[in-house]
């Protein structure tokens, strides 16, 4: 009876044992399947997120703020010239345009107390780097009153590289831009936006920009316009003969 009771516990060890195997390879066989399967998953998301493709939830950089496009009126306007690029470069066909504005377009002088026959034609005038002049420079002491030439909607104001302190005036039916350099500063209250009349105070003549130290004078351009929005790209015309009429 005894040996019989001692075989009876060996078997229930044993099976005991067995079992306690069978559980922790059944648990380990579970175990390693979860991870294949969720690493399979993991990777199968990672592909979708490079890909742009499938459903399997939101890229991390979802969340994330995203850096708008810029706008066109935030783009930088090139500066080609002093102010507006000319779009034909022969400053002699220009002039000659520049005649079919005479008794159209009504200017006055845009420097207070300049007479036109103290007014100089530069517009051909040979500039640095082979550029023409494309403008006329009206001399007058620092701090001298700049008139708008025209009535006009004030575009911008702009500091320049070679124009210094600027303005961009467009005509009031948006076909031609007015272009005020090396100005010593702005009239007060000028903004972007507001219509200057006709011999209104706007700015003040200086020598900012290349032209050169103690050289005061008002460097004005007109240009004509194929398109107000780009209104510093234009074909230049002459303004003497416009000024001195």
């Amino acid at each position: 009876m005894a040996l019989k009771a001692t075989s009876l516990a060996r078997v229930r060890v044993l099976v005991i044992i067995v079992a306690a195997f069978s559980i922790l390879v059944t648990a380990f066989w579970l175990g390693a399947r979860n991870s294949r399967y969720q690493g399979a998953a993991v990777s199968s998301r990672e592909s979708e997120s490079a890909t742009g493709s499938g459903s399997a939830g939101p890229s991390p950089l979802a969340n994330s703020t995203a850096v708008p496009a810029p706008s066109p009126d935030a783009r930088q306007i090139p500066e080609i010239s002093d102010g507006v690029s000319p779009s034909s470069a022969d400053p002699q066909a220009n002039n000659i345009l520049s005649e079919s504005f005479i008794g159209v377009v009504k200017l006055v002088i845009p420097v207070s107390g300049v007479k036109p026959e103290q007014l100089r034609d530069t517009f051909t005038d040979a500039r640095s780097e082979g550029r023409s002049h494309d403008a006329i420079d009206i001399m007058a002491p620092a701090g001298t009153p700049v008139l708008a030439a025209s009535d006009g909607e004030i575009v911008r104001l702009f500091q320049s590289e070679r124009g210094g302190i600027t303005i961009y005036q467009l005509s009031p039916d948006k076909k031609l831009v007015f272009y005020y350099a090396h100005l010593q500063g702005y009239a007060e209250g000028l903004a972007v936006g507001k219509f200057a009349r006709q011999g209104e105070v706007i700015g003040y003549v200086g020598d900012t920009g290349n032209a050169g130290v103690g050289n005061y004078h008002l460097h004005f351009s007109i240009a004509v316009l194929t398109d107000p929005k780009r209104f510093f790209e234009g074909t230049n015309i002459n303004p003497y003969p416009l000024l001195r009429k």
